[in-house]
């Protein structure tokens, strides 16, 4: 006797250089509507994790970090929120979900996703223009306020903004990240956990490197890339190749996140793959994208490639970008200097695939730096709607 599978409704969306497999909390299984064992296992099957070919053919998952990753909506139950956002970054070779932090692309998607699933309140939701939904980022416990064009009554998912890292033109979706800096247990809810805009971080077979370690999007470690023997202009092959080079970031993430205090243990880093984000960064200069494009020096504020779930991400992180434009707009972290140092309220930098604008508003009290909100503009589309079907067991 064979269990049949069990058929949920799930919506497959793309959200800024992200995709990942959307669900409204009420449409799980019962045992999956809160925390734990019954919700990791199924999403993990959902994906296809874990998978030791690494290719998640039997699942959803498109065996990156981009592409391993679920979303989970509901109606919020706080003040002045629209709905509740969670967030699961899918392990694709080991059997876990990571719950620590945000995905900044995926947000992007949100707004559109609960307002076309009847989460939004119709009284919020213009026949045309633009709405505004308040999410509740339940991983970091966070605002986020997302801008939504709308369009005879229906989200408006095509357009002519064009985003690096997205082959196609869409509609444009402007996000606010509230008060960012993100409040991770152990770091006390400072942007600067060490108290440092520059650190001395001591990592074992590579040296005593300067970093500056932001919680803001999501806890992120910079260092200078000539400090680690690269340029700044680096593609994936040239990083994700090269398992030497995995490993030292790694073990900079490792070291950088016992210095945050999101860990206790340096063995806890492995369980902990999504958080922290580890990214190195070098003054403008010319290159050449992934796609072939040419990206001249005087472009861009700086350089930065940063590094997700163990391997060079193909763009750059939604919640990464906010950990970017929140350090440089704060002078004298290495992001700050990288961008030419100085007070400023923007940068654009350039990542493998192209170039990205984030803003950001900082500002100082009694000697601690504080952001009111960084912006940027994602798309979003929904790529396919229907029902996810997983064995019953």
């Amino acid at each position: 006797m064979h269990a049949p599978q069990i058929s949920i409704p799930a919506t497959y969306m793309r959200g800024g250089t992200s995709k990942g497999v959307f669900f409204r909390l009420q449409d799980l299984p019962v045992a999956a509507q809160t925390p734990g064992a019954a919700r990791d296992a199924l999403l993990l099957r959902v994906i296809g994790s874990p998978d030791p070919y690494g290719k998640q053919i039997d699942g959803m998952g498109g065996a990156t970090s981009s592409t391993s990753k679920t979303v989970i909506v509901s109606k919020s139950t706080r003040p002045d929120h629209d709905v509740d956002y969670l967030f699961g970054q899918v392990s694709i070779d080991q059997p876990f979900v990571d719950w620590s932090g945000n995905c900044g692309n995926l947000s992007a998607a949100v707004g559109p996703f609960a307002i076309s699933n009847g989460l939004v309140d119709a009284s919020r939701v213009p026949r045309d223009g633009v709405a505004v939904v308040r999410i509740w980022q339940a991983n970091i416990c966070k605002t986020i306020i997302a801008h939504v064009p709308m369009t005879n009554g229906a989200v408006q998912e095509t357009g002519d903004f064009e985003l690096d890292g997205v082959t196609f033109p869409a509609a444009e979706v402007e996000l606010e990240f509230m008060d960012p800096a993100a409040d991770e247990e152990g770091a006390g809810g400072s942007m600067f956990p060490t108290g440092n805009l520059v650190d001395e971080l001591e990592v074992p077979g590579i040296g005593t490197l300067q970093a500056t370690m932001i919680n803001a999007g999501i806890p992120t470690i910079f260092v200078d890339a000539g400090a680690i023997g690269c340029t700044g202009t680096e593609l994936q092959d040239a990083i994700n190749g090269d398992a030497k080079a995995l490993a030292m970031f790694e073990t900079i993430r490792a070291h950088g996140a016992m210095r945050m205090g999101l860990i206790r243990h340096l063995d806890e880093a492995s369980r902990r793959q999504h958080t922290p984000k580890v990214a190195f960064v070098a003054g403008p200069a010319d290159y050449v994208t992934s796609s072939g494009k040419r990206v001249a020096a005087a472009e861009i504020d700086l350089l930065v490639r940063a590094l997700s779930m163990g391997k060079l991400h193909h763009a750059m992180m939604g919640t990464a970008a906010v950990a970017i434009g929140t350090a440089a707009a704060i002078p004298g972290t290495l992001v700050n200097l990288a961008a030419g140092g100085g007070p400023r309220t923007a940068v654009r930098f350039g990542h493998p695939s192209g170039t990205l604008r984030v803003g950001a508003e900082a500002t100082q009290v009694n000697g601690e730096w504080t952001v009111t909100r960084a912006i940027m503009s994602r798309s979003a589309r929904v790529l396919m709607e229907g029902r996810v079907r997983v064995p019953a067991a």
